[in-house]
C-alpha cells in the first residue's frame, strides 16, 4: 500500500472516529486496526483540518447527548427497580 493511500486511510479513520458517534473501539474493530493505533492517529491529526470545526462541534454535541442519554437511562432503570421494590412490599 502506498504512502498516499495510507495517509488517506488514516485521515478517514480519524474523521470516522471523531464524527460518527461510535466508540473508538468500534471504529478500530470495523477498520481492522488496533485501538492504540487509532488513538495515535487521532492524537496526531487532532489539530489538523481532517475534521472541520463544524464537524468537530457536532461530534462534541453528539458525545454530550450520548452521555446525557446514558445518565437518563440509568436513572430510569433505578426508578423502575425502586417502583418494583415498593410494589412488592405492599400488604
Amino acid at each position: 500500500m502506498g504512502t498516499g493511500r495510507t495517509d488517506e486511510f488514516r485521515k478517514d479513520a480519524v474523521r470516522i472516529a471523531l464524527t460518527r458517534g461510535l466508540t473508538r473501539r468500534q471504529v478500530a474493530d470495523d477498520l481492522g486496526v488496533g485501538l492504540s493505533t487509532l488513538n495515535k492517529w487521532v492524537t496526531a491529526h487532532h489539530d489538523t483540518d481532517v475534521v472541520s470545526p463544524e464537524d468537530r462541534e457536532l461530534a462534541r454535541e453528539n458525545e454530550r447527548l450520548r452521555r446525557e442519554n446514558r445518565i437518563l437511562k440509568e436513572e430510569r432503570d433505578i426508578q423502575k427497580k425502586a417502583a418494583q421494590l415498593f410494589a412488592s412490599q405492599k400488604p
